[in-house]
Order: C-alpha cells, then sequence, then structure tokens
C-alpha cells in the first residue's frame, strides 16, 4: 500500500490547490454550507497569497478566506489536535467579525460570518461527522443573532462506503486520503468532479512551487521548534543556577542565625559567612 506523501490535510497544499482552482473551491463552498451551486452569486478568495515571510511566525496559517452571497466565510483544515481547538475557531470567528467593520459603519452593517473547519480528529462526543453552532436562548432555542455560524467536519467519522451520489462526502474523502489506494477507489466511482479534483491536487503536489514553499516552511518550523527547546533548556540551566544560588545563601543565613544564638560579635560573623554588616543586623534585630 503506497503512502500518499502530501495529502490534502497539508495546510499549505489545501490553500494552494483551492486558490488555484477556485472553481473547485466554489463546488467543495456550496456543499460545505449546503448551498446550491447555481445560487452563488457573489464568490471572492480574500487572500489568496501565501506569503513566506510569515513561515514560522505566531500567525502562519493557510486558512483561506471568502465572501460569498456577502457573508464572510473561513474555511480551514486542521490535521492534529492540538488542543482548544474550539477556543481557537472562536478566536477565528471573533477577528473576521470584529475587522469586518468599515469606517462610519453601522454594527448592523456586520455581515454574517461563518466558520468552516475541516478536522482529522474526532471533536465533539457525537457519531455525526457534521455538526453546527449558533447562538440560542438556552430554554426556548430562541435565535439572538444569524451573524455568528461555527460550522465543523470530523474526517475520522465519515462512512466508510463511498457513495457516487453524494458529492460532500467524496470530497471530504479525498481529504481524507492516505493512500494510492484510497484515491483509485474515488476516481473508480467516475464522477467527473472529483477526477477534476484528484488532478488539481496532483498537479499543485507535484509542481516546483508548492514543493519550494513545503521546503521553506519545514525549515522554519524545524528553527521554530529548535529555539523554543533551546530557550527552555536555557531556562532550565537558569533555574538550577539560582536554585544553587539560593540553597547557598539560605545556608549561610542559617550559619549566621546559629553564631548570633552564642553571642559571637557581628565583626566575627560578617567575617565568617561574607554577609555585610546591615544583613547580619537584620538578623539580629528579626530574632
Amino acid at each position: 500500500m503506497v503512502k500518499l506523501k502530501y495529502t490534502l490535510k497539508n495546510d499549505l497544499l489545501f490553500k494552494m490547490v483551492f486558490t488555484k482552482f477556485p472553481n473547485l473551491l466554489k463546488i467543495l463552498m456550496s456543499e460545505l454550507l449546503e448551498i446550491k451551486y447555481e445560487s452563488i452569486s457573489q464568490f471572492e478568495i480574500l487572500n489568496t497569497e501565501i506569503p513566506p515571510e510569515i513561515f514560522g511566525t505566531k500567525f502562519c496559517r493557510f486558512d483561506i478566506l471568502m465572501r460569498i452571497n456577502g457573508q464572510l466565510v473561513n474555511l480551514e483544515i486542521q490535521n492534529r489536535d492540538q488542543g482548544n481547538f474550539v477556543e481557537r475557531s472562536l478566536f477565528n470567528w471573533s477577528r473576521e467579525y470584529s475587522t469586518a467593520l468599515t469606517m462610519g459603519a453601522d454594527y448592523k452593517d456586520l455581515p454574517i460570518t461563518i466558520v468552516v473547519s475541516i478536522l482529522n480528529f474526532n471533536q465533539f462526543d457525537c457519531k455525526k461527522y457534521h455538526t453546527e453552532f449558533r447562538p440560542l436562548e438556552v430554554i426556548s432555542h430562541m435565535p439572538l443573532s444569524d451573524k455568528m455560524v461555527m460550522i465543523y467536519y470530523e474526517l475520522m467519522k465519515l462512512p466508510k462506503r463511498l457513495d457516487p451520489k453524494n458529492l460532500l462526502e467524496l470530497l471530504l474523502h479525498l481529504f481524507a486520503a492516505e493512500t494510492e489506494a484510497d484515491l483509485i477507489k474515488i476516481k473508480k466511482l467516475e464522477v467527473s468532479i472529483m477526477q477534476e479534483a484528484i488532478e488539481a491536487y496532483k498537479t499543485v503536489s507535484n509542481s516546483a512551487e508548492f514543493r519550494e514553499l513545503d521546503r521553506m516552511l519545514a525549515k522554519a518550523r524545524h528553527d521554530e521548534a529548535q529555539a523554543l527547546t533551546h530557550a527552555k533548556e536555557e531556562g532550565r540551566v537558569e533555574g538550577k543556577v539560582e536554585g544553587r544560588a539560593e540553597g547557598k545563601r539560605e545556608g549561610t543565613l542559617t550559619i549566621a542565625k546559629n553564631l548570633l544564638l552564642i553571642n559571637l560579635p557581628l565583626d566575627q560573623i560578617v567575617k565568617a559567612t561574607g554577609l555585610t554588616h546591615e544583613e547580619v543586623e537584620t538578623l539580629r534585630d528579626a530574632n
């Protein structure tokens, strides 16, 4: 079984494929948002660029921000569970929503803002692979606002069987694909859109542009990990040194206290311990 070197769960590849083939992205979003493709009258990708200077920075993200029929939609894929993902997606929503208000505009002009997350891990304690959240009153379920929508797709909960009539599941299975055999199973269904998606994936993943950007990103992430490890090591060494120094001083103070108890003259205690006159006097007065 030949494993794929790169999968669509690779966030850089994910962004490059769907920004270079915008019609595929439009098809994907119509399925993820459960709206008809023909009903999409406005479709604009707002962040097609991938500036290499952000690689390795805290804000190195490869989500895709779109304006679809007047709504702001943020799409991202998360390959590993690094904890606090819900909080992270809420942060992403709040950032997009709060920065959408233009100078002089009214709050009512803020757009419906949707965050769609495709996850390669189980986030929620339910069997459904698709969950959607909106703010509701807890008893009556009366909606507070239609401006906040959080949508999650969990790849590990997909049904094993491929249904050629279910385009949404086929697209999600393409994200989940790990081997050449997985791709062949999808291709054998002869669904034209899936054939097109697989070709787009192969075109980008085999391109020199993607390989170079992936190399730069891997190096940046390696350097970041090395810097973090070095900082932790320095912190541990510093802590040990400070601990030893603190322990040595505590021992010196204890000796000085004992010498005070036998009424040794201050000058001799200073000479024996290396403490200052003021420090010894403070110890004496404290007793």
